[in-house]
């Protein structure tokens, strides 16, 4: 509890604590960036017995595994693709398995996933499985493969950090996001759920504009598809929705399986099988059944700074989600908007508004790329003046005004000689109308070369002319007469090839126009967003700081939901989560009344800023844990502090959420033990009943929430209660 204090140390208090909170940000914001691991090393000593024989045999397959890792990568890198047919080739892979194959792969040859599923004697997908992971792992994910190999993590590891920290693009913030992770998990037990959650909320905070593209594509994407299930007879249907709608969906199923009775003349059914017969009930036989309405209870948890547009991710029923989904959530169910407008739920713009604007010529640069860097805008200008000659060069083309004055005469020993390419069809059909050819009169040649600059280019007659006179122009090359037409033929081949490159390398000039525009449009809004209350809230080191940036609608709209109470879409009052600012430890869950009263010196008209209220506050209470209570069962205050204080089960790697009605501890038996804080802590059902009914383990909890298990084997490990 925050002990009490008078008005004169309030400030020094206060004035130390800030100092603090911003060198602890300082530190954390330098570890954030900073892409250094830590030691690796084991979490847990080697037990005796058969359990330490277990733990060698894990981290040698740990061992090995980065072992096969580096082998795998390093017979990749000795079957480069460049022995491949190249796209386009006869025979070359198709362009869709092309586009299709990961990036990692791409300088791979196809034909090492072959070789590598005979020398295992697996399958040619498991075979490319193994090459992108190892591939993966070795040039996108070192730390992680380093610790693998040290025994600090296991092969479960992998997959959270292969499915949310190697896709990141940027290679900086991908070897913080890796180098944070390992030094949080570093000399602690962690499961792969726990770092797969951290990871989330790494790459949301770190990533955030990738992950809301990404999050984007996933609500596009959204449906329900029919698979069949194991068993015969069986199939399985699945939703992908966001996560408030899931978590709401399903929390509704079970409310409604929960107000089912059994029938007293049938099977005893299970509570997932009573959730299987409701969505039937309800999707099927709307208005045919007698299901009461049900209200969901969804526990939402988000930052101050979340809350008043910053980045900071939040969570829903432990479910890390982006800070707009919890905000356009809050909007909707609190019922209070105040003068914010309503947003996409994904806090992206419409993707019509994103698309890069079209062509623009160098006097019409963007607005994005008026504030670019010098340097940019002359690309910028460059590309304009490229985009400018290509026009200019496609008017001449049509315009018959690309005549070469002085073409190179055709060396003698390649007259004849083999095949002729197309376009040197065109260069000798250029030549002959320009050069006397032999058994020609110059004269002839004048007639029929006149003409064509002055005639104009949709003339029908003019072109059976200049047609007619194009097999006269060619006879001679080696003795041997051309056939009527087919110099014409080749003539307008040529031509139309010609103007096809022309159009490629046009569309590849305004795509990558189209590029750098894009480009600079998005520096330009994250240069915008960082210095507009958005990023000046996301770079606040405490809540009052992020209080402080944000616009006078954002605070207005966050007290209103603050005052909102149970009504709406509410099923209680908002709470107020006070936290040390170096450990994330809960110190008081409190609402808005509460705080008000708190901060108040129980005098008319009087508030405790130290600028109007100069009396004594010493007898005040300060914010802190409910009391014990006198009975069994605690108050609900005190239920309502553990269960926000765990969140989770205590137990050491657990993740299940601590049930809603009781499986609150007491770890020193009640009387023995006093109903409070100290000595409560939350479990799931399972770990609850392991607790009192498993021979040989012990639990120790300490008065700040830490808690320690001892193993029959004589293993200690210890868990916090997770920080806000």
């Amino acid at each position: 509890m925050i002990e009490r204090m008078t008005e004169g140390s309030a400030g020094d208090w206060y004035a130390e604590a800030r100092r603090r909170a911003v060198a602890s940000s300082r530190r954390r914001r330098a570890g954030a960036a900073s892409t250094e691991w830590p030691e690796f090393a084991p979490p847990v000593a080697l037990s005796e017995g058969p359990l330490g024989a277990v733990q060698a045999a894990d981290r040698e397959i740990a061992r090995l595994t980065s072992v096969r890792a580096r082998a795998v990568a390093e017979f990749a890198e000795s079957r480069p693709a460049t022995a491949d047919r190249a796209q386009g080739e006869p025979g070359a892979m198709s362009a869709a398995r092309w586009a299709a194959r990961p990036d990692v792969l791409r300088p791979v040859s196809e034909w090492a996933m072959q070789e590598l599923a005979v020398a295992l004697s697996i399958t040619a997908g498991a075979a490319e499985s193994l090459l992108t992971r190892s591939l993966t792992l070795v040039h996108r994910l070192p730390g992680t493969l380093a610790a693998l190999e040290a025994g600090a993590l296991h092969q479960g590891h992998l997959w959270p950090m292969l499915e949310h920290v190697a896709p990141i693009a940027d290679d900086r913030v991908r070897a913080e996001v890796e180098a944070e992770l390992l030094r949080w998990a570093a000399g602690r037990i962690t499961t792969p759920a726990q770092l797969g959650a951290k990871a989330r909320r790494e790459v949301t905070r770190r990533d955030c504009r990738a992950a809301l593209r990404r999050l984007q594509r996933a609500i596009a994407e959204r449906g329900v598809r029919l698979r069949s299930a194991a068993t015969d007879g069986m199939s399985s249907v699945t939703s992908d929705l966001t996560v408030p709608e899931a978590h709401a969906l399903y929390r509704a199923l079970g409310a409604y399986a929960d107000a089912l009775p059994d029938d007293p003349d049938g099977p005893v059914r299970t509570r997932g099988q009573k959730m299987a017969d409701c969505l039937l009930d309800l999707v099927l036989r709307p208005g045919e059944h007698d299901l009461p309405p049900v209200r969901v209870l969804l526990t939402v948890v988000a930052s101050v700074a979340g809350l008043a547009g910053g980045d900071e991710p939040a969570e829903i029923d432990g479910q890390v989600v982006p800070a707009e989904m919890v905000r356009a959530l809050l909007r909707t169910l609190a019922g209070h908007r105040g003068d914010q407008p309503a947003t996409d739920p994904t806090g992206i713009d419409d993707p019509a508004d994103s698309q890069p604007p079209p062509h623009r010529r160098a006097d019409a640069p963007t607005a994005a790329a008026s504030d670019a860097e010098p340097s940019f805008v002359a690309e910028l200008a460059d590309d304009a003046e490229l985009a400018d000659w290509w026009d200019e060069m496609e008017r001449r083309v049509l315009a018959d005004e690309l005549v070469d004055p002085d073409p190179e005469p055709l060396p003698d020993d390649q007259i004849g000689a083999g095949p002729i390419d197309p376009l040197f069809l065109a260069w000798m059909a250029d030549d002959a109308l320009h050069d006397d050819p032999p058994g020609r009169d110059p004269d002839d040649v004048a007639r029929s070369v006149a003409p064509a600059a002055a005639e104009p280019a949709n003339d029908p007659a003019a072109a059976a002319q200049r047609t007619a006179d194009l097999p006269a122009a060619a006879e001679g090359v080696n003795g041997q007469p051309v056939r009527d037409g087919w110099w014409a033929a080749a003539d307008r081949a040529v031509e139309e090839a010609g103007l096809a490159a022309l159009e490629a390398a046009r569309s590849l000039g305004r795509a990558r126009q189209a590029v750098r525009t894009a480009t600079a449009a998005d520096t330009a809004d994250e240069s915008a967003w960082q210095s507009g209350p958005g990023g000046r809230v996301s770079s606040a080191v405490d809540a009052l700081d992020a209080l402080a940036a944000a616009e006078e609608t954002q605070r207005a709209w966050l007290a209103g939901l603050l005052a909102a109470t149970g009504g709406g879409g509410l099923v209680d009052r908002p709470r107020i989560a006070v936290t040390d600012a170096l450990t994330g430890a809960l110190l008081a869950l409190t609402d808005l009344p509460e705080l008000r009263r708190t901060a108040h010196c129980s005098r008319p008209a009087c508030t405790r800023h130290p600028d109007r209220c100069t009396h004594d506050l010493t007898g005040r209470p300060g914010l802190g844990p409910p009391g014990p209570t006198d009975g069994y069962r605690p108050s609900a205050p005190l239920d309502r502090f553990v269960r926000a204080r765990d969140r989770r089960c205590r137990f050491p790697g657990c993740r299940r959420r601590v049930p809603r009605g009781g499986e609150l501890d007491h770890n020193t038996r009640h009387p023995l033990g006093e109903t409070s804080a100290a000595n409560l802590a939350g479990y799931c059902t399972t770990d609850h009943r392991g607790k009192h009914q498993a021979p040989g383990w012990r639990y120790e909890l300490d008065s700040d929430g830490t808690l320690t298990v001892t193993t029959p084997t004589g293993l200690t490990v210890s868990t916090d209660p997770p920080p806000y």
